[in-house]
């Protein structure tokens, strides 16, 4: 097995460099930490994480807490986060919480000792909880904005507001939205966006809901969304819409003839064979990447160093899933 000296040699580093590429990376020109990592990959090198635990008191690993793994979204989150934390040498713990504050909470207490820091996914953990553990470990939260925290959200409602202006063109008035968890943060933005746009059009807004975004429960909900006498239904997570679009089929709802469809996310829609689907493309992995980007910056950096959060841009791929309603 390859040794950091060896590394070295083949780098044409000191090993201090090498020790300071592997743990430390901001702290290496961007041209000598290229070429170490060059040189480690050719070589099979791998960070020994207990090894790097004792002689920088770090352990190498970040956590991730998500509240599931079904979900697309969160899932290619996960894998962005778990390729960029490698290529530094660092790992990845993925924590399910299932969306419960019980469950966030053990996972941040139980894994803190553990891991030097954490990203959290649409967290609902109070801020007050978040903020404390904050102030010993690195906390990111993903998917909500916490005051105190680097923070990074997608612009989703503002997608969303494009889809809600082109049914509006069509001639739509009857819409119906397929709403996610009431702890959600980012939900509760996609309805205010919805309630704005309501309001200036006369949109009749029924919701549906809250429902979990899984396949299963957006067919369960399908029936009642086609007995409800809406021309268009918006749903916040494309696996949800999958179910929902499958129960369409089985009940002979036609998609866009009967009723229009959109989702908030597209990621459960990117391979799907037929005719595309109107929805909000999520830069989900760009998420993960930030993340931790930030937890290293945090960790490398000077003590009390936090990243600035952003909101990530969207875009929306309007397609001939949306259409007018019969009675227009």
């Amino acid at each position: 097995m390859a040794s950091l000296d060896d590394v070295a040699r083949e780098a044409g580093v000191s090993a201090s460099t090498v020790s300071r590429a592997m743990s430390r990376p901001s702290m290496v020109a961007e041209s000598t930490l290229v070429r170490v990592r060059a040189a480690a990959e050719r070589l099979g090198f791998r960070v020994n994480p207990a090894a790097r635990a004792l002689t920088t008191g770090r352990s190498g690993f970040f956590a991730l807490l998500v509240p599931d793994l079904d979900n697309p979204f969160y899932a290619a989150t996960a894998t962005a986060a778990q390729d960029l934390a490698g290529e530094s040498g660092r790992r990845v713990i993925i924590a399910v919480t299932g969306g419960d504050p019980d469950r966030e909470a053990e996972a941040l207490s139980e894994l803190e000792s553990q891991v030097d820091g954490f990203a959290v996914q649409s967290p609902v953990s109070s801020a007050a909880d978040l903020q404390e553990v904050h102030r010993r470990k690195p906390v990111v939260a993903i998917n909500r904005r916490v005051p105190g925290l680097t923070s990074f959200t997608v612009d989703t409602p503002g997608g969303l507001g494009t889809v809600y202006d082109r049914l509006v063109e069509l001639g739509h008035r009857e819409v119906a939205y397929l709403a996610g968890p009431p702890s959600s943060w980012m939900d509760r933005h996609r309805r205010a966006e919805l309630v704005e746009h309501a309001a200036r059009y006369q949109l009749r807004v029924r919701v549906f809901g809250p429902v979990r975004p899984a396949f299963a429960e957006g067919a369960a909900t399908a029936r009642e969304i086609a007995d409800s006498g809406c021309t268009a239904v918006l749903v916040y997570n494309s696996l949800l819409l999958l179910g929902v679009m499958f129960e369409f089929g089985r009940l002979g709802v036609r998609v866009p003839a009967d009723i229009s469809v959109a989702a908030a996310d597209d990621i459960a829609l990117a391979d799907l064979p037929g005719p595309p689907i109107t929805a909000v493309r999520t830069p989900a992995d760009e998420l993960g990447r930030a993340a931790v980007s930030a937890l290293t910056e945090m960790v490398d950096g000077e003590p009390g160093h936090r990243p600035r959060g952003r909101r990530l841009p969207t875009t929306v791929r309007i397609t001939d899933s949306l259409a007018p309603p019969r009675t227009a």
